[in-house]
């Protein structure tokens, strides 16, 4: 050995991958044993043993590598006794790290049990060993995940159980189960029987599976314990006692024997409160985003609720609205506090009941407006024919005015004027002659359509889901609604008001008429002429179709 060699100061790094205390038990007691044999039998200085337990597949996330190579900086050492290279790197960050050190001669000697590495070396070589020892870790990581997925697509957790369960070591690699793990089985479906009664909370819990003599599992260096509050916490959080195997971002059905049904786990989550955690579960609000503040002008929204009725044993679930702006900004808004739907809702359907039709009135208001359309459409038409003989003649005029200019018989400032003015009585007359045409062709429709809603609009908001109820109420709502003081205002569209305001007295006059006479034709016509001139005069005044 030269003197240069001898003269270097190493460091002895030891690493294993686990920080698990059952993996890879005799691993660094290995390593250093191994490389002091070496550090002794070559004359080597050995100035600090370094070990750690963690992972080399991330950069910076090793703190005593890291310090390590901080000391080697300072030169408190030029050399490295390691068991392998890829004891002091699995990323390509720590290996570009090391290798640009080694270049710089600032580590001076790299020593493994098979070979040295030093400065003057072809740097391909560790270089090779070092990228080798990154693809390791990256075809073990795939094959890592992709054995976990194949165990979950089979309906088995990829992880250890929890308690109650146990992992199956039985079968071949990746064909293993989960089975109860029959006495702690049987306590926990007891801890949970206690908590959804209600009457419990999850600490009066832990202290009777405590009593009971429930134990934590034994492992090789602890013995089981008595069960702590942030356990019993996980277990009655996890999805995993109804069957279902939640992973990552996943929820997968499992095939392990439940302990619980789906339902129950709902219910506890919701006795727990923000201790629970709820299955991924998205509400539908029927009002949001068509109600606004009476008071502040804010956004009005919802969130749902659930209380347990102590006589029944079960939850009543509540939808209630509040001012976005009072919550968030903490604003002095009264609809700070929440309102129940049911307000909203009774609002509306005393809205709809006013201006709702009997179905036979219905039928005999259509029936008239179809004989009335006929002349309707008969006296548009006339009106279009003329409208269009107006354009044929503005038409005609500009191009007898584009001929004059052409025989230069008027001039330029007098060809442009003349010019705009036709073009601008021909936009005028085109835009008329399409309302007439649209007019003749809808407003029947539109008429049939505002009667339809009116009979039917009522039944179909009692019996309607989420998106049906809001849509009727944004068919009904000239502007957005309001909600202040927990009242709930609405004022109606314009072409619902002559129902609203004139239908009560007709139908009144129905109901009071003998029933020989009741239905008869002579009585629609009467029925419907004190209403029918209203609903024309006013069908023009919101063109929103009835949803």
């Amino acid at each position: 050995m030269t003197n240069e060699k001898i003269t270097l100061k190493y460091f002895i790094y030891a690493r294993k991958s686990s920080e698990s205390d059952e993996k890879q038990v005799q691993s660094i007691g290995d390593q250093t044993l191994i490389m002091s044999g070496i550090a002794k039998s070559y004359g080597l200085k050995v100035v600090d043993t370094i070990t750690e337990s963690k992972s080399a597949k991330e950069p910076h996330g090793r703190p005593e590598f890291e310090k390590m190579m901080e000391r080697i900086k300072k030169g408190e050492a030029q050399g490295i006794l390691v068991w392998k290279i890829d004891r002091l790197s699995r990323n390509p960050i720590d290996s570009a790290t090391i290798q640009w050190l080694l270049q710089k001669e600032v580590i001076a000697s790299i020593r493994t049990p098979d070979r040295e590495y030093r400065p003057e070396d072809n740097a391909l070589l560790l270089s090779v060993e070092s990228s080798m020892a990154n693809q390791y870790i990256r075809d073990l990581s795939k094959n890592v995940k992709r054995g976990l997925k194949s165990k979950l697509d089979k309906g088995w957790m990829p992880t250890t159980a929890p308690l109650g369960y146990l992992n199956t070591k039985t079968e071949i690699r990746g064909e293993n189960y989960i089975i109860k793990d029959t006495p702690r089985f049987d306590l926990l479906r007891k801890g949970w029987d206690m908590l959804l009664t209600g009457n419990y909370n999850v600490v009066q819990v832990m202290n009777q599976l405590n009593a009971w003599g429930l134990r934590t599992r034994t492992r090789k260096k602890s013995a089981g314990r008595p069960l702590p509050k942030s356990t019993v916490y996980r277990i009655f959080n996890n999805a995993f006692y109804s069957g279902i195997i939640p992973y990552k971002d996943l929820y997968v059905q499992g095939k392990h024997p439940p302990m619980i049904t789906v339902e129950e786990f709902d219910r506890v989550q919701k006795l727990l409160g923000k201790k629970g955690k709820p299955r991924p579960n998205r509400y539908e609000y029927a009002y949001t985003g068509e109600i606004i503040c009476g008071e502040c002008g804010g956004v009005i929204s919802a969130t749902f609720k659930e209380k347990l009725n102590k006589e029944t044993g079960k939850l009543k679930p509540y939808i209630l609205y509040y001012c976005v702006c009072a919550r968030k900004y903490k604003e002095k808004c009264a609809e700070r506090h929440y309102t129940n739907s049911e307000i909203i809702d009774e609002t509306i359907e005393k809205e709809l009941e006013s201006f709702t039709i009997l179905p036979e009135f219905r039928k005999w208001a259509l029936d008239i407006l179809a004989e009335h359309n006929d002349k309707e459409i008969s006296d548009r038409t006339t009106i279009y024919e003329s409208q269009q003989k107006v354009l044929n003649d503005t038409q005609k005029q500009l191009d007898n005015l584009t001929q004059m200019r052409l025989k230069d018989m008027v001039d330029d400032g007098e060809y442009n004027r003349e010019k705009t003015r036709l073009k601008n009585e021909l936009a005028v007359m085109h835009t008329k002659m399409k309302g007439t045409e649209q007019r003749a062709q809808s407003w029947l429709k539109l008429t049939e359509d505002t009667f339809d809603f009116a009979c039917y609009a009522h039944k179909a908001f009692l019996i309607g889901d989420v998106q049906t109820k809001r849509e009727i109420l944004s068919t009904v709502a000239s502007l957005n609604p309001t909600l202040k003081n927990h009242i709930f205002n609405i004022k109606a569209v314009e072409w619902l008001v002559p129902i609203k305001e004139s239908y009560p007295a007709i139908e009144a006059q129905m109901k009071a008429f003998e029933p020989e006479k009741y239905g008869s034709i002579e009585w629609e016509k009467e029925a419907f002429a004190s209403l029918n001139p209203v609903v024309r005069s006013r069908r023009d005044l919101n063109s929103q179709p009835p949803a």
